[in-house]
């Protein structure tokens, strides 16, 4: 029988190995190339163990062997969490993302580990096309910082979880990691990939009480790591 610690070993691998066959983000987010591992250390401040940790912690509240309905808004290139639900065969898992370019990408992992139990959807964040509490888990794994209407886009992740259900994932958040704020402010914002206003940690926490009953928030380096629960 495959212990957790067995289940993070085999994604871990899964991670370094789809960004270093994928594109220059999936390289960054997984430090498996040499210009992700720069880009890592240099506009991040991130070396290998903390990399590691971003990631495991926003995950963590994903529990293992989940069974139930989870919505993953962006998706992206699917580079975190194909290999995360390939351990989940029993989930029923949809995939939701406004960039029909990154989804294809996501779409094509899904293929290639016949994954069956993933749905993929082109949508706007800021209107789901859902109906009220229908999902156990929405994940968001940065997302947030680039999102035009962040006000929309937290309603909307409310309004389709259930009650007792879960609202977990990260983002960049601002005043944290000032070599960070440099570069998103210089390059980021400039080249159209994050979309101000940010969040603090301390605005992200506020902002989450308000919507929900229980709200954890911490932060490795710029990265705001959430877990709520409506």
């Amino acid at each position: 029988m495959k212990t957790a610690t067995d289940r993070h070993d085999a994604i871990r691998a899964a991670y370094r190995q789809l960004g270093r066959t994928g594109n220059l983000y999936d390289g960054i987010i997984t430090r498996s190339t040499l210009t992700g591992k720069l880009v890592d250390s240099l506009v991040w401040g991130l070396n290998r163990e903390l990399a590691a940790k971003w990631i495991d912690d926003a995950l963590s509240p994903v529990p293992d062997g989940f069974a139930g309905r989870l919505l993953e808004v962006p998706v992206g290139t699917g580079i975190l969490t194909m290999p995360l639900y390939r351990a989940m065969p029993d989930a029923e898992i949809t995939c939701l993302d406004y960039s029909a370019d990154m989804m294809r990408l996501a779409e094509q992992r899904a293929e290639e580990m016949k994954l069956a139990n993933v749905t993929f959807l082109q949508g706007d964040v800021g209107k789901l096309p859902f109906g009220d509490e229908e999902f156990d888990i929405v994940l968001s794994l940065n997302g947030f910082h680039a999102f035009p209407d962040k006000d929309a886009a937290f309603r909307e992740t409310c309004r389709v979880l259930k009650r007792g259900g879960i609202f977990c994932g990260c983002f960049y958040v601002a005043g944290e990691f000032p070599r960070t704020d440099f570069f998103v402010r210089r390059f980021y914002v400039r080249k159209g990939f994050f979309t101000p206003p940010f969040e603090t940690k301390t605005s992200l926490e506020s902002r989450l009480r308000a919507l929900y009953g229980e709200v954890s928030v911490h932060t490795v380096n710029a990265e705001g790591i959430f877990r709520c629960r409506k």
